[in-house]
């Protein structure tokens, strides 16, 4: 059967009238809510369904307290205010999971040892499931505040410090508040970005 086209209001939700939240309403996210983000996000590619992409849910105060040093200062509020701060982040021993996600080839014998292309994967994947994480949060009513403004070498060291977990990026997560919204900025037209050979 083939894929059928989403709704203009769906693509709203999903696209055009979604927004990056710097602000959040009191109402709450449950656990729930986090599982079926997640049961919803995992069905994206990733490269040889390597699915490196780790999720750290930062609920409580107390935990995003630990998260305040690591941000930037125009980040601080609108983290400590979200009800959850998700860190997405990359399992640099994602391959030892291939044998289970990939298992008609031995894919694991592709990364062992080799440490550049275990970064190239991990990063380029966990960005792929990020950017998935978005749109399962936004199909499932949840608004978002994606952030790159942190030290991710004192996230690592405060909530990752073995080093098999990096971070990638943090994302707010709950019910935006649209007075704390920006103007919506431009984006680039077809034709800036886009050639057909």
């Amino acid at each position: 059967m083939p894929n059928q086209v989403l709704s203009d209001d769906a693509l709203d939700v999903l696209f055009r009238q979604a927004r990056s939240h710097n602000g959040w309403t009191d109402a709450p996210v449950s656990d729930q809510q986090l599982a079926d983000l997640y049961e919803l996000m995992k069905w994206g590619p990733t490269s040889a369904n390597s699915s490196p992409g780790r999720i750290l849910f930062l609920k409580s105060a107390a935990a995003k307290e630990r998260l305040r040093p690591c941000l930037a200062e125009g980040n601080v509020e609108k983290s400590m205010t979200a009800p959850v701060v998700a860190i997405i982040g990359m399992d640099l021993e994602f391959y030892q999971h291939l044998p289970t996600l990939f298992p008609h080839t031995d894919a694991r014998s592709w990364y062992v040892g080799k440490a550049e292309k275990i970064l190239d994967a991990a990063f380029r994947n966990s960005t792929l499931q990020g950017a998935y994480f978005i749109l399962a949060a936004r199909a499932l009513g949840l608004d978002c505040g994606p952030m790159s403004g942190f030290d991710a070498a004192k996230v690592n060291a405060e909530f990752f410090p073995d080093g098999r977990i990096q971070a990638n990026f943090l994302c707010g997560l709950g019910h935006g508040n649209p007075d704390k919204l920006f103007p919506r900025l431009p984006r680039l037209s077809f034709d800036q970005v886009c050639t057909v050979l």
